[in-house]
């Protein structure tokens, strides 16, 4: 597995596909390593080359000391192109992903297109993260050891009966995240960035074309802000999957990857 530095930094990546085709990059969410895009991956890697990496203080990247910035991870995902010799790139995020995304497209006249899943443009009309939700993502009872604090941090992220309906996917979702997960630091030092994100008087100036998908029950990143998104992307295409959590790409993976599909093609 090769890695790709951006000054000392150690990001760790991979890449399958055609080599003479199209590069479509993946972005995972905070603290999440390169296992949550094993199913958009294997949708389009018989047509794309992929490239997925693990963020800075995430799976086989080096931790640095934070706190961490967008400017600074969108330089991370320059990084992996250069090390992989690929000039432009179709980019698709999640979450804090998709800010990276946002940031990266910015940043640099490098990303051919832009899939922006469950994310936000940040802002004064950002619609918040649900005190709830946060409670679950930072407030773990004591009492619980690894596997059930993996868990009760992804509760809010899963519809409701999820757990329940798919005990071997939940079982292997947690082997991986306990595999690869940011360290407790190092995901805060990612929320740092997620908390100082604000792109939404820019959005115009993203003039590439735009995916943005939403689950209308998400419970960690509102849908309200994907809406934000869809109003301030020139040229994009909006869809709400009804009844989709935060983890739309996981629940509703035949969905997104339709979506996806259609789209690369598409642009």
């Amino acid at each position: 597995m090769p890695d790709a530095y951006n000054d000392r930094v150690r990001l760790a990546y991979e890449r399958a596909g055609p080599a003479d085709a199209e590069t479509v990059v993946f972005v995972e969410g905070i603290g999440y390593g390169r296992w949550m895009w094993r199913w958009q991956r294997r949708a389009v890697e018989d047509d794309y080359d992929t490239i997925v990496w693990d963020n800075r203080g995430t799976g086989e990247s080096s931790e640095p000391e934070g706190p961490y910035t967008m400017v600074e991870m969108a330089a991370d995902l320059a990084a992996v192109l250069d090390d992989a010799g690929v000039q432009s790139a179709h980019v698709v995020g999640a979450s804090m992903g998709g800010m990276i995304a946002q940031q990266f497209a910015l940043e640099y006249d490098r990303a051919r297109s832009l899939t922006l899943m469950c994310t936000s443009p940040g802002g004064p009309d950002e619609v918040p993260i649900p005190e709830e939700t946060l409670e679950h993502m930072y407030d773990v009872p004591e009492s619980y050891d690894e596997r059930e604090s993996i868990r009760y941090k992804m509760t809010p992220a899963v519809s409701d009966g999820f757990f329940e309906s798919n005990p071997d996917l939940v079982g292997r979702i947690v082997d991986w995240r306990l595999d690869s997960d940011a360290s407790d630091e190092a995901r805060m030092w990612q929320g740092a960035a997620v908390e100082a994100f604000d792109v939404a008087d820019r959005l115009g100036e993203i003039q590439m074309p735009a995916l943005v998908l939403h689950g209308t029950a998400d419970r960690v990143v509102p849908v309200g802000n994907g809406e934000l998104l869809a109003d301030g992307l020139p040229d994009v295409r909006f869809h709400t999957l009804e009844g989709a959590p935060h983890l739309l790409f996981i629940e509703r993976a035949d969905d997104v990857n339709e979506y996806l599909t259609e789209f690369l093609a598409d642009v």
